[in-house]
């Protein structure tokens, strides 16, 4: 009888996301408390189970040791890129010629950029509010490991350039990392210079607000996609507000297990379904592939809610400890209704992009 009772006890404190069983209630919320768990989570298809990332969601899928009905089910009709699970295996052929995506066709306007400057900026508010950037980095200081930006490029979310230069760096390039870059001394030669670059890109970015003055995402400022910005801004010398950035190196569903970030190249491959960076890189294809992670990721169906972050001060008190006893009588059902994320989806910029705040 005391097994059975345990057993059932177990049950009752088992959490409604990710599955984890504990053996008291107290430890449950604890663990609420902290993970965080919420509508916006990678979650199966099959059994529901929340996943903390994309890459936790492939293991439990896919391997090395997977979920044994979950994987029996994914490999009849799951879409390997996006992860979806389809009512029927033609409708799995049917979605999967939507989800594969090629290398980008835009070649010619590419090759065309290769040639030298190709510069749309303008201050205009109708259009682009998402751009994509990315630079390709030279090597400076006495050993070549310095990176110095060589060149950069900027697209709209429709893939089109509407920034492309060479970049002069203000120090001596040692080593032009030709085998990657494709760059060589005379492309640089008559460059524009580093500080008229990041004007350029910042202007267009801020859109006329002040840089001091962008808080909120309705205003008229551009959100800027990329991968690694961090890095390309240092070497831009350029700022920009966090709340505008969106980096697919840090964007927690996009990481691996670990916490730490996937590359580029791995994150094209499992989740856009093609090859980049193969011998000489270009920055336009950088470009295009962090932009469509970046709406495949914010095209997420996810159920709407009024306050999405932990952080919104409505939910600041639904895990306080003041409520211990009422939150240890909740069912785990109601425990993951009150939680909420600690990471902002992107699914909710396809909310707030007409909309100030």
């Amino acid at each position: 009888m005391g097994s059975r009772h345990e057993s059932s006890e177990t049950l009752r404190n088992k959490c409604a996301a990710c599955y984890r069983q504990f053996n008291k209630m107290e430890h449950l919320v604890e663990h609420m408390r902290t993970s965080y768990h919420s509508v916006h989570e990678p979650m199966c298809g099959i059994c529901r189970k929340h996943c903390r990332s994309f890459e936790s969601l492939r293991e439990h899928l896919i391997g090395p040791l997977p979920k044994a009905e979950c994987e029996r089910i994914f490999k009849d009709r799951g879409c390997d890129l996006c992860l979806t699970v389809l009512s029927s295996r033609s409708g799995l052929w049917n979605h999967r010629e939507a989800c594969q995506f090629s290398r980008s066709n835009n070649g010619v306007l590419c090759r065309l950029a290769n040639l030298g400057i190709q510069d749309e900026l303008r201050l205009d508010n109708s259009r682009a509010k998402v751009v994509a950037l990315a630079c390709k980095m030279v090597g400076g200081g006495s050993d070549g490991s310095l990176d110095l930006c060589a060149r950069v490029c900027l697209i709209d979310e429709h893939e089109r350039i509407i920034f492309h230069t060479y970049v002069k760096p203000q120090l001596p390039v040692t080593n032009y990392r030709y085998e990657t870059t494709g760059l060589r001394p005379e492309f640089l030669r008559e460059a524009m210079p580093l500080k008229q670059v990041q004007r350029r890109i910042q202007d267009y970015l801020c859109n006329g607000e002040p840089i001091w003055h962008i808080r909120s995402r309705g205003g008229r400022a551009r959100v800027l996609v990329g991968h690694g910005l961090d890095h390309d801004l240092k070497c831009l010398e350029m700022e920009y507000p966090p709340i505008m950035i969106r980096d697919t190196a840090k964007y927690p569903p996009l990481m691996k297990t670990s916490k730490l970030s996937n590359s580029l190249k791995y994150l094209t491959k499992a989740y856009l379904g093609y090859d980049i960076q193969t011998g000489q890189q270009d920055p336009y294809e950088d470009c295009v592939a962090t932009l469509r992670l970046y709406m495949r990721m914010r095209s997420q169906n996810h159920d709407t809610e009024d306050c999405p972050l932990a952080t919104d001060p409505q939910n600041r008190n639904n895990f306080a400890s003041w409520r211990q006893n009422e939150l240890e009588r909740m069912t785990p059902e109601k425990l993951l209704e009150i939680s909420r994320s600690d990471y902002y989806c992107w699914c909710l910029d396809s909310r707030t992009s007409h909309t100030n705040s």
